[in-house]
């Protein structure tokens, strides 16, 4: 077993196959100034580790995840972590803790997919609105569950909102843009020309993308613009494949995994459909070219931060 508890990605080994492991997950949760767009914008961010999404975690179908979280003394809010992934009791082990103090439980993953979690506590819709949430991969037991990628990335979708200390407006759903990763229009040099980042492939490579929408309050119709889903997996379980399909519509709190193969060179805008939020920030580009960065979707950059 390896494992590595990093920023700005928290990495699991998968492993020998069919040898459950048991993985250590420490979170603390942190609130801090992130940069929500291109031009450096600084938003109060409520976070796991100092970073939105929080560290990706992945672990293979029927490991244990050992988790701890640690509110830290200086934060002025409670906070607390729910894992859809887990099979637990949500009043014992997804309650809130209040600053200084420490959350533990473990659980099985006992389902293959691609997970939500978030913080839990009170009011729920403000902690993730402010960005107390991420990624959890459970990559099925069966190695060849699925067709092997050739690259990975990870997409999470919420709401950015002006005032989130107004519960009302985020209980109305009044969020100033949409974003992938947080940040508005980060993959995107097309619609804002100081985005400097964009998604990389091959002709031909099978890209397969990690979709999370976090919400709190949109559903996403997600769509590659001049591509199709090859495949598109409900929830993330390998036993959910559709196939062919030019969008496929995730409500907050739920995710899927997307198999885009292109087969000429150019772009893809991968949105969510809902123009609204597409065109207010919810945009990635990816661009397939035979000089891809080999790096991109590998490693420590399927989650691009």
């Amino acid at each position: 077993m390896r494992w590595l508890i990093a920023i700005p990605i928290l990495w699991i080994g998968i492993g020998s196959l069919g040898v459950a492991k048991t993985v250590p997950v420490e979170f603390h949760g942190k609130e801090a100034e992130l940069t929500i767009d291109n031009k450096g914008t600084k938003y109060l961010a409520w976070t796991f580790n100092g970073q939105v999404p929080g560290p990706l975690v992945r672990v293979t179908e029927g490991d244990v995840v050992d988790f701890t979280l640690v509110n830290e003394i200086t934060n002025k809010k409670s906070h607390a972590m729910d894992f859809h992934a887990a099979q637990l009791d949500a009043a014992k082990d997804f309650g809130q803790i209040r600053p200084g103090e420490t959350k533990h439980y473990s659980f099985k993953a006992n389902y293959p997919g691609v997970f939500f979690y978030h913080c839990g506590a009170d009011p729920m819709v403000q902690h993730i609105a402010r960005g107390m949430f991420g990624v959890i991969i459970v990559d099925p037991k069966d190695p060849k569950a699925m067709p092997k990628a050739d690259r990975e990335y990870v997409l999470v979708q919420s709401e950015i909102y002006s005032n989130p200390d107004d519960e009302k407006s985020l209980m109305e759903g009044k969020w100033e843009f949409a974003a992938f990763n947080f940040c508005k229009f980060k993959y995107d040099p097309v619609h804002d020309e100081r985005a400097t980042t964009w998604l990389q492939a091959k002709p031909g490579e099978r890209v397969r993308i990690y979709f999370v929408n976090a919400g709190p309050n949109e559903f996403a119709s997600f769509h590659p613009i001049a591509g199709i889903w090859d495949r598109v997996y409900v929830g993330g379980n390998p036993k959910n494949v559709l196939y062919g399909l030019q969008s496929f519509t995730v409500g907050p709190g739920d995710g899927a995994i997307f198999d885009l193969v292109s087969p000429v060179e150019g772009a893809n805008a991968i949105v969510t459909h809902s123009m609204k939020q597409a065109l207010s920030g919810a945009i990635a580009i990816i661009m397939f070219t035979k000089d891809a960065d080999p790096k991109m979707g590998r490693g420590d950059q399927i989650l691009v931060r």
